[in-house]
């Protein structure tokens, strides 16, 4: 088998079909198989996609779950890959789909032709639910190739639609750390990329919805137990590589201790925020103008901000007068 397509859905009865089509629309050269990891939805999804099993029995394959296995899909996922055969992998959400019929054999070629590469990636249009303008992810300089330290940065991996990638069947076991994250794909690449580079071709050949049904719509970072899941899953990359990215994944868990500040449970409660801004304090080492500001709102107990800010006042008048 040279590819596993690998589906996951959950609640997805308006777009799954679309999805399945978008795989059975591949012209290729080489074996596929359509793994479908359904999440025991409460919808019609199961329903419909058992209509592409009994018209595809050979080719769509059910890994439908008799319960729903939780953390934002991952384990769905998980388990589907468990069950791909491929020697390449291609996963993407139900609520998304491909646009090239020729799709995956460019990327099955580039992987073919270049055995030090890891994974290939591709240029995707984002469309929006709520009428927001749909617009593609990748500019026009985007980097054919990316390393492990183009991971590695302040801020989350933007570049890579989940739609758009292929990449070799390497990865068979998984840390704790990763599966204690609610973001599978972010983990995922940092793991594949210990293995090898990642190619990126321009072509535009998948579309990535942006719904309230989706996985991107689950990422609440007004939620302190959310922003806490980040930062476990940066923590635990930082141990996976060994520390050698510590001073830039620092600065990464730091911006969600900032995030929390402000979160739901946090905003209005001196004690404990003034610790989590003394924790972004030492993680991101702000900018001393920053560093003063974050010491005046959270860390200063309001009382003697209030008593120097009148002392303040006082002596501004007095010297004007």
């Amino acid at each position: 088998m040279k590819v596993s397509v690998c589906i996951a859905t959950y609640n997805q009865e308006k777009f799954i079909g679309q999805a399945i089509e978008s795989a059975l629309a591949q012209q290729v050269n080489f074996p596929m198989e359509i793994l479908v990891g359904d999440d025991f939805s409460t919808d019609n999804t199961r329903a419909i996609v058992q209509t592409y099993i009994d018209r595809y029995p050979d080719l769509v394959k059910p890994v439908f779950h008799p319960r729903n296995l939780g953390q934002n899909g991952l384990f769905n996922a998980m388990e589907t890959f468990k069950l791909a055969k491929g020697t390449y992998l291609a996963s993407f959400d139900g609520d998304d789909y491909w646009t090239d019929p020729l799709k995956l054999q460019k990327q099955v070629d580039f992987l073919d032709a270049h055995p030090d590469f890891v994974a290939c990636y591709h240029n995707a249009l984002i469309t929006y639910e709520d009428g927001s303008p749909s617009h593609i992810l990748n500019p026009p300089d985007q980097p054919a190739v990316s390393t492990l330290d183009d991971l590695i940065g302040e801020d989350e991996i933007w570049f890579m639609a989940t739609s758009s990638v292929l990449f070799r069947n390497v990865l068979h076991t998984y840390p704790a750390w990763f599966m204690r994250s609610v973001s599978g794909d972010i983990p995922r690449y940092i793991l594949l990329a210990k293995h090898g580079k990642i190619g990126y071709l321009p072509d535009v050949m998948s579309v990535y919805r942006k719904n309230q049904g989706g996985t991107s719509f689950t990422d609440k970072y007004h939620d302190a137990g959310f922003l806490r899941n980040r930062i476990d899953m940066y923590e635990g990359i930082n141990q996976e590589l060994d520390y050698r990215y510590d001073r830039k994944l620092k600065r990464n868990i730091a911006r969600y201790y900032k995030m929390m500040l402000e979160s739901e449970q946090y905003r209005n409660r001196y004690y404990p925020r003034n610790l989590l801004a003394a924790k972004y304090l030492w993680l991101g080492r702000p900018d001393a103008a920053e560093r003063k500001l974050i010491l005046q709102q959270y860390i200063i107990p309001p009382p003697l901000m209030r008593l120097y800010s009148r002392v303040a006042i006082g002596l501004g008048n007095k010297l004007r007068s």
